[in-house]
């Protein structure tokens, strides 16, 4: 795919000269030594990821769900799943193209990072899943990332606290211990992901409010890099609001392990951060490069969302507390003007959750740094707590990641 290509949405070079992005290049240059942006030639190439897919998934959809059935598709992505390629007979080739190159690790991996990342998130318990939900909607405000969730249905209306839940079961899965090697169940998730996602791109592509001029393809593998970010960075440095005290290695563990995981879905951009500072450098050129055009999409999905965990009249103490932490969180993680542009209502003393929080997550993270014995209890509290509260939410229907079969319009 040539770097030239750039979506027109894509407006960095247009606004990078306004005076707020002036003006916080000005203080980085002069607080840190460095530019608060990426070197243009990587901005370009970051740009032009928005037309790079999934080739190899793509042509395993077309052969085998698109080509003998959708079922007899899924039955066969199951069976290799579960038992190995071994005990399909005569394998069509674009399931073994396809396993070959998840079977093979690529020569930048390192598995006691991608351990130690997967650890570093199982310790933000569900904080990071309710974090990682809050700000995933400031990047509603784009039609990229808006338009395939509203065309689908995916986190809109009653849907919303079901997908939310199947994403967080996936969050669980692949970062659970052994969840990433051969035979992990996260691994398996990964790849149902993956293939579910062909079939969304496929479909958004065809569709008639899709402009591939203005946006790229539908879930593509920029704005999959930015998912990437919002799971490791994001958290890693946005939790300590609420007492959690990851270290520069942790962190840049967990960029690793996203990236593996990515890896596994097919995400495979041609730029990566290497560094926190290269990762806040992106998030300076997403901030710059937004259009802003998804309107009522965005309006949308972000009220859906913060109404996701809304009880019932009879609900539990249990269930009131979680939608007040679900709301608190999201008041306070999402920018103070994307809250008001997106028209989402007050949430009282709620916006407080994470400060309250803040003296007992910051002892126990204290006490976890200074008693090595006390590490591996917090992991093990960490997932029980992750675990407990998925099947509180989910029940006992397990995470299908399914397309949609319609569209809503």
């Amino acid at each position: 795919m040539s770097d030239a290509r750039s979506p027109s949405e894509f407006r960095y070079f247009d606004q990078v000269d306004a005076p707020l992005p002036r003006r916080i290049r000005s203080a980085c240059r002069a607080l840190f030594g460095v530019d608060a942006a990426l070197p243009e030639e990587t901005i370009r190439t970051f740009a032009s990821m928005y037309y790079d897919a999934d080739p190899l998934a793509e042509a395993f959809v077309d052969e085998c769900y698109l080509g003998l059935g959708r079922d007899e598709g899924r039955r066969l992505l199951e069976q290799a799943l579960e038992g190995g390629l071994d005990t399909i007979e005569d394998p069509p080739a674009s399931l073994r193209a396809l396993f070959a190159d998840i079977e093979r690790d690529p020569d930048w991996v390192d598995w006691a990072k991608v351990d130690h990342g997967g650890r570093v998130f199982r310790r933000w318990g569900t904080s990071v899943f309710r974090f990682a939900g809050a700000i995933t909607l400031a990047a509603y405000k784009e039609s990229s990332v808006a338009k395939p969730l509203a065309l689908t249905g995916a986190y809109a209306g009653a849907s919303t606290k079901r997908r939310f839940l199947e994403t967080a079961a996936f969050w669980i899965a692949v970062s659970e211990p052994g969840g990433l090697r051969h035979g992990g169940a996260g691994r398996a998730s990964a790849l149902r992901v993956r293939v579910m996602h062909v079939f969304v791109r496929q479909r958004l592509k065809d569709h008639p409010e899709w402009d591939l001029d203005a946006w790229g393809v539908p879930i593509s593998q920029a704005d999959a890099l930015l998912t990437l970010m919002g799971g490791s960075v994001a958290p890693g440095l946005g939790l300590m609001a609420m007492g959690y005290r990851p270290s520069r290695e942790d962190i840049e563990a967990t960029m690793h392990f996203w990236r593996y995981v990515g890896h596994l879905m097919g995400v495979r951009p041609r730029f990566y951060p290497a560094t926190i500072t290269e990762a806040l450098q992106l998030a300076f050129v997403t901030f710059v490069k937004g259009a802003g055009t998804a309107g009522a999409d965005g309006r949308q999905l972000c009220q859906s969302f913060l109404d996701a965990f809304r009880p019932e009249e009879d609900a539990s103490l249990r269930d009131r507390l979680e939608d007040g932490l679900h709301r608190g969180m999201i008041r306070f993680f999402l920018p103070a003007p994307l809250y008001e542009e997106f028209e989402l209502p007050p949430v009282g003393p709620w916006t407080l959750a994470p400060l309250v929080a803040f003296p007992f997550v910051f002892g126990a993270e204290t006490l976890r740094r200074r008693v090595p014995r006390l590490d591996e209890v917090a992991d093990r509290v960490a997932r029980a707590e992750r675990r407990r509260w998925l099947a509180h939410h989910l029940g006992d229907r397990p995470a299908e990641y399914r397309a949609v079969d319609r569209f809503t319009r």
